[in-house]
């Protein structure tokens, strides 16, 4: 499981700029999720050989000053709650401010690594008055620019220095699948989590979790067994929209990274609102396998919203990734629970499927003759011989003479045509095209 950086500090000091300079350092294994809040503010990085999840807290706060500070409070208790380790980003060329005081005094009080990373920094006079910020009482600081991106290697450095370091699984933990409970506050996740596990205690085990919030229940009924990612802990913050779905993302980063399979909890009064499509794009985006459960089905007038429709409408919200199954569920009367958890197993055996080689080639290729890719410039290009990767998610490549001129609207008919024949229901599949 990755670690978590959260990029605090007052509006205005670069975070953002540093946020984007960080996830998109190397393309090839950067996966950022746009849309997570109406800023991007989670995506993955990697520096040395290390994948690190980044988390930018800026962008969310207006108002008055005593709102404006009441909020900064907020998001930076929040990112101090989820993070491993925490960059304190502060402006050279303003120098200290109340604000960075106030952002100071909480962080001194935390014993996670604080960063403190002076922005701006691009001459040498300017290093001279970074010294002032040893007044913060955070310790030494690191200079940088984030526009140009100098000094960002030295921050990055220290940054893999401050993770702690992660135990190692136990054999039980690996073997045993694990499924997450996500979804929005106020969604049913603590109710479903107690009616799955009932008032037989006796059969539930606390397995210490990676982090205090996110704690592994193993799960040993009905025929299943598997370990329960309980997110039920997501506080509520009323009338602060974008600080609620901002915590929530952030509980989710851990639950959906530490899990195999990601149930995501809707709540059927509210319908598919956008912070469930956020953490629904969030598992797709970690490739995980989604089952999505329609809770609170019992509270619905019927005659005005059946099953079918309802379920059109968020398929309509998913595309193009819609081969992804949709239960409606009532935590409270306990319907359709046994059938939920039979369809998270599935997804999980789908997630793990292996095709063989020779199966997979017969298929595809003649799929590929019947429909092949659009020539482009007068070339045609040619697919010969195509696998699957020997990844943990399903991964497939197939092998051309001009890999460039295979475009995405045919990736996906290759995947479309991979689903109708195998089932990947729930699973996010990837397709690659490589020079033979």
């Amino acid at each position: 499981m990755n670690n978590i950086v959260a990029i605090v500090g007052r509006p205005n000091v670069g975070k953002s700029t540093l946020f984007n300079r960080l996830i998109q350092r190397r393309e090839a294994i950067v996966d950022s999720v746009s849309g997570v809040t109406r800023d991007r503010n989670y995506g993955k990085s990697e520096w040395n050989g290390k994948e690190f999840s980044v988390i930018d807290t800026g962008g969310y706060i207006k108002g008055s000053d005593d709102i404006f500070e009441g909020e900064i409070r907020k998001q930076v208790e929040l990112a101090i709650d989820e993070a491993d380790v925490i960059i304190f980003v502060v402006d050279v060329e303003e120098g200290i401010t109340p604000m960075d005081e106030t952002v100071a005094k909480l962080l001194r009080k935390v014993t996670k690594p604080v960063l403190l990373a002076v922005n701006k920094v691009d001459n040498a006079m300017r290093e001279k008055d970074a010294l002032e910020f040893y007044n913060l009482g955070i310790g030494d600081y690191y200079t940088f620019a984030s526009i140009s991106g100098s000094g960002t290697g030295d921050l990055l450095d220290a940054l893999i220095d401050a993770f702690p370091e992660k135990p190692e699984p136990t054999q039980e933990e690996l073997e045993l699948p694990r499924f997450a409970v996500v979804g929005r506050p106020n969604a049913g996740k603590s109710s479903f989590i107690n009616a799955l596990i009932g008032k037989d205690r006796y059969i539930v085990t606390d397995i210490a979790g990676t982090t205090r919030d996110s704690i592994d229940t193993k799960f040993d009924r009905f025929g299943f067994e598997f370990n329960l990612v309980d997110t039920a802990g997501i506080r509520r913050k009323a009338k602060v929209k974008e600080d609620l779905e901002f915590y929530s993302v952030m509980r989710s980063v851990r639950a959906i990274e530490h899990a195999d399979v990601c149930i995501l909890i809707i709540d059927a009064t509210r319908g598919f609102e956008g912070q469930d499509q956020s953490i629904f794009w969030l598992a797709e985006k970690n490739r995980k396998g989604v089952v999505i459960l329609v809770n609170k089905w019992d509270l619905v007038e019927k005659d005005t919203m059946s099953t079918k429709d309802y379920e059109v409408k968020i398929r309509e919200q998913l595309q193009p990734f819609t081969d992804v199954p949709i239960l409606f569920v009532s935590a409270l009367t306990k319907q359709r629970l046994l059938k939920a958890l039979e369809e998270t197993v599935k997804v999980h055996e789908n997630r793990k499927q292996r095709i063989s080689t020779s199966k997979f080639n017969d298929y595809m290729l003649k799929v590929i003759e019947n429909y092949p890719p659009p020539a482009l410039k007068g070339k045609y290009v040619k697919i010969k011989y195509c696998m699957q990767l020997p990844t943990p998610t399903p991964q497939f490549v197939f092998f051309a003479n001009l890999p460039q001129y295979v475009k995405e609207a045919y990736k996906r008919f290759l995947e479309n045509k991979i689903r109708e024949h195998w089932d990947f229901s729930g699973v996010p599949i990837e397709i690659y095209i490589r020079e033979k």
